[in-house]
């Protein structure tokens, strides 16, 4: 058969195939550069990026797990005019589309950022992180509330045109309530799911072992959580979905996307193996070609037998 179509479409964001990279694995791009041609990326999803720099969470920040990692780096990041100044112009050399990840303190915080990015130009869409602890809440998640959810992505509309992802994270009762509020307040598209809370202790040292006690664990661990999430956010919104959570192979992409993903993100497996976004490229292409699928679009939600 002729070469199947892998371009999808997230939220007004144009991508050649269905595979980008979640925030916080894959730097701003170059460093990975030396490895991959990023332009055979569907797009480039770079780290989280706040108002001001953080210098992140106290170490040891990440601990291996059985089938993952746990990680609490802790947002570290040199701010978003830093990011504008020096790594925008490598955006604008690249051919595929660059989403960058955003995250606050406060909902202005969100805003701010938002703004400054529109107008900095080179920069296909946003991802809006709302994991991050609203400081004017006491510390309350702003995605554990569909009200303060909804009140973030609201912000981040009014602030930039730009293509608006909301980023879901796992650690609430229902994410469905979460990605209804978020897609009633304007959201683009969702990605799901951010990183599982855990934590590790030593037993010698009888202390947690994570400078910060809790991270984030993601990895193959998560990835029946991930794809569950998938498979409950697409039967409850309309909304394009960018899955991740365990993602190492092309076989794992596409239980994502048969779930209801329209593209996915590969983050840890990045540090195992640091083509792991061209393998599972290639690896979907295969799997379109040998089955005689003729658009990778056919295939999203296709287990809901719909």
């Amino acid at each position: 058969m002729n070469k199947p179509n892998l371009a999808v479409n997230i939220g007004g964001v144009d991508m050649q195939n269905p595979v980008t990279t979640a925030s916080g694995t894959f730097g701003f791009g170059p460093e990975y550069s030396r490895y991959i041609d990023i332009n055979e990326l569907g797009a480039v999803v770079v780290k989280g990026t706040t108002l001001h720099p953080r210098e992140g969470n106290a170490t040891p920040r990440i601990v291996e797990t059985p089938s993952g990692i746990l990680n609490s780096i802790g947002l570290q990041n040199p701010g978003v005019d830093y990011v504008i100044e020096h790594y925008v112009p490598y955006f604008k050399t690249l051919r595929v589309p660059v989403i960058v990840n955003i995250s606050g303190d406060t909902v202005e915080d969100y805003a701010k950022v938002a703004e400054k990015l529109d107008a900095a130009g080179g920069i296909a869409g946003l991802e809006v992180n709302i994991s991050c602890p609203n400081v004017k809440k006491g510390g309350m998640a702003f995605g554990s509330d569909p009200a303060m959810a909804a009140e973030v992505t609201a912000a981040v509309k009014s602030a930039a045109k730009l293509p608006v992802v909301v980023k879901l994270s796992p650690n609430v009762t229902d994410i469905t309530a979460v990605a209804e509020a978020v897609a009633e307040a304007g959201a683009d598209g969702l990605s799901l799911i951010n990183t599982l809370l855990g934590m590790a202790i030593d037993i010698n040292s009888r202390r947690p072992i994570l400078g910060s006690v809790m991270g984030g664990l993601s990895g193959p661990a998560v990835k029946p959580v991930a794809v569950r999430a998938v498979w409950q956010v697409y039967k409850a919104v309309q909304l394009p979905i960018i899955g991740m959570g365990g993602i190492s192979t092309a076989e794992d992409a596409l239980e994502f996307i048969l779930a209801g993903a329209s593209a996915v993100a590969v983050g840890t497996a990045n540090f195992v193996n640091p083509r792991a976004t061209m393998d599972i490229i290639a690896g979907i292409e295969r799997y379109l070609i040998d089955n005689g699928v003729k658009d990778v679009n056919e295939l999203v939600g296709a287990a809901h037998g719909n």
